[in-house]
C-alpha cells in the first residue's frame, strides 16, 4: 500500500502552546477573568463604604446617622467630610477583609430586628459603642490617625489643654479614642461603670512614641508668645492700679486737709486735733505697695464641680492625670479660665441654680510682703453691679457682706492637697451641693451634728472638710451610692493627729466690713486663737482687702510660712452678698518668701 501524501492538519495555535502544563488560550481566559473579579470585588468593596450604603437600612439612618449629621465630621470649616467606613474600616486591605467578614455579622441583627427601633438601640448603644472603642484602643486608634496624626499636629494652634493633653498621650501610651469618645454620636461614655472606664482608658505602653522635634518647636514658641504677652498685660493692670493709688491717695490727703482746716478753724485756746488716721493704716502700715510686686490672679465660678468631681473620670477627663499622675489643675486649665467660668455661670450640668447677670471671672490683683514677723497680703479687684439671686430672700444670701475674702494655705499630707489646692474641701455633699443631706438626715446622725457643730440640726447645713477627716469618702458613685462621706467622721483621736501633723487648710476669712477670723479646715471650718488683722473698702469701683498675720504664730491649725519653703494656695471670693459655694475661686497657686518663681512672691519690706 503507497503512503498518502497528505500531510496530518496542524492544530490551531492557541492548542499547540503550553506554559506550566496549562494551555496559553486556559492562562489567558483566567487572566482576564481575574482581571474582572478583581474590578467587581473591588468594586463591590467601594460600593458598601459608601455613605449611601451605609444608611440604606433605617437602624442606621434613623439613629447614628442622625447624630451624625451636623457634627465636626459632618460638616467644618475645612470642608473635609469623613464617612461612616473613614472610621469603622480599616485602610489595609487585610484588616479591611477581616472587618467585612464581622460585619457579616450585623446581617443577623437585621434580620432578627435587634436594634430596629429607637428604643431597642439605645438599650444596646453601650454594647455597640464599647465594642467599637475597645478595637480603637487595641489598633492604636487606626483609623483616626487616617486623616490625624500626634506628630502632625502644631501646638500654637490648639488650646493649652489640648496641647498638654496631646504631649501626655505621646508620653505615656495614650490614644485618641481614650478622650475623643462621642464626637460623631451622642454620648455614651458616661454609661461605663468606673471600672470598665478605667480598664478602656489606661495607657498602653506600647503605643507609646517620641515627640517629634517639631512638635517641641512649636510648643515652645506659642509658650514664648503667650508669656510675652501676659508680661504685657500685668504691666498694663499695673499701671492701672498705679492710677488709682494715685487716685486713692489724693482724695486721702485732700481728707486731711478739709480736717486740719476744721480743727484749725476751733474757739481760741483749743489745740488743733490731729488729723484722723487714714483707715486701715494700722494694718500693713509699713510696707509700700508702689514697690512690691504684683500678681494677677484669675478667680472664676465652679458652681458644683466638687472634689469628688473633679477625681471621677465619668464626669471630668482630667481625672487620670491629676489622681494618677499628680498633674496640678492649672496646668491644663489655667488658660481657658474666662471660658470655663462663663459657661458654668450660665447654667447646666455644673449649674443647676444660676444667678442671671452673675459674672463668671474676677480679675484680681494680688501682692504680698514680709517683715521678721509677718504675712502682709492685699488683693484688688473691680466691683460688679448687683445680681439678685433669685432663690434668696431680698436677692442677698448674706445682706450684711457685699463681699467676704478667704485665703487658705495648704498644711502637709493633704490628699492632692499640692495639685487641687483648696478644692479638697470642697465636697459633694456641702452645702448647696448635689448630695448634701437634707435637715432630717442631719438630725438622724445623732452625735456626728454634735461634733461638726451643727447648732441646729432640723436646719443646719455640713461645712467643707478633708477627705483625711472621713473614714470614706465615696468618689465613683458606684452601685448608686452618694458622693461625699459627711457622716462617716473620723474618730476624734485621729483627727487630732492630723491637726498635729499639720493636715488641715489654714483658712484666714476677712468681711466687707475689715473684719477678719483665722482658723483652719479639717473635719469642718473652725476658728482659732491665731492672730490677724484686716482692712476692706470701697474705693470707687475698687475693692481692696488687706490683711496681715504671724510668719508663725505657733498656734494650732496656723501654718507657719518659712524661708525656702513653696506653700499652695486658694483664695475664694464671695462677691454681691453670696454665700457658700457660690463664690469664684482660684486654681492651685503657689507662694513662697522671696522667689518669684512662684505665682504669689512674698517680698521682704
Amino acid at each position: 500500500m503507497s503512503q498518502s501524501s497528505e500531510e496530518p492538519s496542524k492544530r490551531p495555535l492557541w492548542k499547540r502552546y503550553f506554559l506550566w502544563g496549562v494551555p496559553i488560550a486556559g492562562l489567558a481566559g483566567a487572566f482576564v477573568a481575574g482581571i474582572i473579579f478583581w474590578g467587581g470585588f473591588n468594586t463591590a468593596m467601594e460600593a458598601t463604604n459608601t455613605l449611601p450604603f451605609c444608611i440604606s437600612c433605617h437602624e442606621m439612618r434613623e439613629n447614628v446617622y442622625e447624630e451624625y449629621r451636623g457634627t465636626i465630621h459632618d460638616k467644618n470649616r475645612t470642608g473635609v467630610s469623613a464617612k461612616c467606613s473613614d472610621c469603622h474600616v480599616p485602610d489595609p486591605w487585610i484588616h479591611k477583609m477581616v472587618r467585612k467578614v464581622k460585619a457579616s455579622r450585623e446581617l443577623f441583627s437585621k434580620a432578627m430586628g435587634t436594634i430596629d427601633t429607637p428604643e431597642k438601640f439605645e438599650e444596646n448603644r453601650l454594647r455597640l459603642a464599647t465594642r467599637v472603642w475597645e478595637s480603637m484602643k487595641a489598633t492604636d486608634s487606626r483609623e483616626c490617625r487616617n486623616c490625624h496624626t500626634l506628630e502632625a499636629m502644631s501646638p500654637q494652634f490648639q488650646v493649652p489643654r489640648a496641647r498638654k493633653q496631646h504631649l501626655t498621650a505621646m508620653e505615656t501610651g495614650q490614644t485618641c479614642i481614650d478622650c475623643h469618645k462621642g464626637i460623631a454620636h451622642n454620648e455614651a461614655r458616661h454609661l461605663l461603670s468606673y471600672e470598665d472606664l478605667e480598664r478602656l482608658e489606661a495607657p498602653n505602653p506600647d503605643h507609646i512614641r517620641e515627640v517629634p522635634a517639631l512638635f517641641l518647636e512649636s510648643l515652645a514658641y506659642i509658650e514664648r508668645i503667650e508669656a510675652e504677652e501676659a508680661v504685657k498685660a500685668a504691666a498694663a493692670e499695673k499701671a492701672a492700679a498705679a492710677e488709682i493709688d494715685a487716685r486713692v491717695a489724693s482724695a486721702v490727703e485732700a481728707a486731711i486737709a478739709e480736717e486740719q482746716a476744721k480743727a484749725a478753724q476751733t474757739a481760741s485756746g483749743e489745740e488743733a486735733s490731729a488729723a484722723p488716721a487714714a483707715e486701715g493704716d494700722s494694718v500693713a502700715a509699713n510696707v509700700d505697695w508702689g514697690i512690691v510686686p504684683a500678681s494677677d490672679l484669675t478667680l472664676f465660678y465652679p458652681g458644683q464641680a466638687t472634689f469628688e468631681w473633679v477625681q471621677n473620670g465619668k464626669f471630668h477627663n482630667g481625672a487620670r492625670p491629676l489622681t494618677k499622675g499628680g498633674e496640678p489643675c492649672s496646668s491644663c486649665h489655667a488658660a481657658e479660665l474666662e471660658t470655663i467660668g462663663n459657661k458654668i455661670v450660665q447654667g447646666g450640668e455644673l449649674e443647676p441654680t444660676p444667678i442671671p447677670g452673675k459674672r463668671g471671672t474676677i480679675r484680681v490683683t494680688a501682692q504680698a510682703a514680709h517683715d521678721d514677723d509677718n504675712l502682709y497680703v492685699r488683693l484688688q479687684w473691680p466691683d460688679a453691679g448687683h445680681n439678685p439671686a433669685p432663690f434668696a430672700e431680698g436677692g442677698k444670701m448674706d445682706p450684711d457682706n457685699q463681699i467676704k475674702v478667704a485665703m487658705m494655705i495648704v498644711g502637709t499630707g493633704v490628699e492632692l492637697g499640692e495639685p487641687a489646692g483648696c478644692w479638697a474641701s470642697c465636697h459633694a455633699d456641702n452645702t448647696n451641693m448635689p448630695f448634701a443631706p437634707d435637715a432630717e438626715a442631719i438630725a438622724a446622725s445623732g452625735d456626728i451634728a454634735g461634733r461638726l457643730m451643727v447648732t441646729d440640726p432640723g436646719t443646719g447645713t455640713i461645712q467643707k472638710y478633708l477627705t483625711e477627716s472621713r473614714t470614706e469618702v465615696e468618689v465613683k458613685g458606684r452601685r448608686g451610692k452618694p458622693l461625699g462621706g459627711w457622716d462617716n467622721l473620723a474618730d476624734e483621736a485621729d483627727i487630732a493627729q492630723y491637726l498635729e501633723d499639720g493636715t488641715f487648710l489654714d483658712l484666714m476669712r476677712v468681711y466687707a466690713d475689715g473684719s477678719a477670723t483665722n482658723g483652719y479646715l479639717l473635719d469642718r471650718r473652725v476658728e482659732n486663737d491665731g492672730e490677724i488683722v484686716a482692712q476692706a473698702s470701697l474705693d470707687g469701683a475698687t475693692w481692696t482687702v488687706v490683711f496681715a498675720r504671724p510668719l508663725n504664730s505657733g498656734a494650732v491649725g496656723d501654718v507657719a510660712i518659712e524661708p525656702g519653703k513653696t506653700y499652695t494656695f486658694g483664695i475664694a471670693i464671695h462677691d454681691d452678698f453670696t454665700a457658700n459655694r457660690f463664690h469664684h475661686v482660684t486654681l492651685d497657686s503657689t507662694l513662697a518668701l522671696d522667689d518669684d518663681s512662684v505665682t504669689l512672691n512674698v517680698v521682704k519690706q
